[in-house]
């Protein structure tokens, strides 16, 4: 029996085990997936061993601190410097990063998307960021400090921080903070939020299960707009695929999946 965990902080919410774990149920696949909260980053290598895990994904804030771990980082992962896959080869930490292609797998359905604001600066941003402009789309990330902008500006992104922020039109504003998880509050100053919402035809946050204060006044702004669970869904199906060497159908795995999501 293969075990699978989530590492997190928090991760009480996670629906990750639901859905991995209704896979591996309807379609006979011996494993169980589980959650594991993980206060300390640095200690995301030995945890993962001492569970003796075969494999595990990694949320919020651990993204990347799973990239310094890893012993071998593929892909897409490898370029923007975060992960949020790990798989157990041969006693070796290997990682990978699915959730830029699952977000593009959430977006399918926003149509003509040619400028996209993130808000954030964190593992989700680099992954979604670097994907976009692999797309030809214009990004702008939108941060409270300027701190962590170096990155984007040197992809090509345009970048500001609360404090030098100027609006612009946008096709799709992301939100990529915690802001909201926990609590009620918004990922910038009310006033900037209510201004680039005037000025964008749809929005997105990270977060699911829940509809977030960004949400609401996105609601509020008439907007057309989707939390996480989609993006959640579609990282998903790719690591599920990876967990199991791609031995079970994607379109059976995207199935029960999104039966968990009904439970």
């Amino acid at each position: 029996m293969q075990l699978f965990s989530i590492f997190g902080n928090p991760i009480a919410h996670s629906r990750s085990p639901l859905m991995h774990n209704s896979v591996f149920k309807h379609l006979n696949y011996k494993a169980c997936y589980t959650r594991t909260l993980l206060k300390d980053s640095s200690k995301l290598k030995e945890t993962f061993f001492k569970l003796k895990l075969s494999g595990a994904n990694v949320t919020v804030p651990h993204k990347e601190a799973a990239f310094k771990a890893c012993d071998e980082v593929r892909g897409f992962a490898k370029k923007i410097g975060v992960v949020n896959t790990l798989i157990n080869e041969n006693g070796k930490l290997i990682g990978y990063n699915t959730d830029a292609d699952g977000f593009l797998f959430a977006i399918g359905e926003f149509k003509n998307i040619k400028n996209i604001l993130i808000i954030g600066a964190g593992g989700t941003a680099k992954a979604l960021a670097i994907r976009f402009l692999e797309e030809e789309i214009n990004v702008s990330v939108l941060n409270r400090s300027t701190k962590r902008l170096a990155y984007f500006k040197e992809f090509g992104c345009k970048i500001s921080s609360w404090d030098d922020f100027k609006i612009a039109s946008y096709d799709l504003v992301v939100n990529t903070t915690s802001a909201g998880l926990e609590d009620d509050s918004l990922p910038a100053p009310k006033e900037l939020l209510e201004e680039i919402l005037n000025n964008t035809r749809y929005a997105a946050d990270a977060i699911y299960g829940k509809v977030t204060p960004f949400l609401q006044l996105a609601s509020k702004h008439k907007l057309t707009y989707k939390d996480g669970a989609d993006m959640l869904l579609g990282q998903g199906v790719l690591a599920n695929e990876l967990f199991t060497n791609s031995k079970l159908e994607k379109e059976q795995i995207k199935f029960y999946m999104k039966k968990s999501f009904k439970l």
